[in-house]
Parts: C-alpha cells; sequence; structure tokens
C-alpha cells in the first residue's frame, strides 16, 4: 500500500470526532449505519458530522449508499485490513536483519 495512502487514513483517524464516527460505522458492520443515527449517538451537528464523514469519504475509510431518504454510512474494511496490513507487516523488520549481540 502506497504510504501517502496510509498517511491520508491516519491522518483522518488522528481526530477524536472521526475516528469516535469510524468506530460507530465499524461496530455497524456490514450494513453500515444511518447518518441521522450517527448524529444522535454522537450529538453533533448534522453539519459537522457531514464534514467529518467526507474526510473520511475521501480517505477510503467509509462510503456511503443511499436506501429511500436514509443514507447510510459502510466502512470499507478492506481498507482498514490494509492500513492495519501496512503497520504489521513493518514490524519487527529490522531486527531480523540484525546480528543477535
Amino acid at each position: 500500500m502506497d504510504i501517502e495512502v496510509v498517511a491520508k487514513a491516519l491522518k483522518e483517524l488522528g481526530h477524536p470526532t472521526r475516528l469516535s464516527i469510524y468506530k460507530a460505522v465499524v461496530r455497524a458492520g456490514f450494513q453500515g449505519t444511518p447518518v441521522g443515527s450517527l448524529q444522535e449517538k454522537l450529538a453533533i451537528p448534522g453539519s459537522t458530522l457531514s464534514h467529518h464523514i467526507s474526510s473520511l469519504v475521501s480517505a477510503g475509510l467509509l462510503t456511503q449508499r443511499r436506501e429511500g431518504r436514509t443514507l447510510y454510512c459502510v466502512a470499507e474494511y478492506e481498507q482498514l485490513d490494509c492500513v492495519i496490513g501496512f503497520l504489521k507487516d513493518e514490524c519487527c523488520v529490522e531486527e531480523e536483519s540484525q546480528e543477535p549481540k
């Protein structure tokens, strides 16, 4: 995964409100959660929520779908796996290349 993509995802998740939104959407599962439910749960104004959701969408962490009049936020679990995998794949890489003392 491209380091710029990972950096953007981590930057967007670095904001407490966006992290709270993302956590709620991830917990909702593959069907996602209605934006109105997120607004109620997090008690933030709709315009603020919309701004934060847009940031998460631009980082590829969320998508949105409309069913009738309801707008749902859905976590992009593959993107989440890629970001976590990027960090995890780097774990202890240099340790293996060093000789024991």
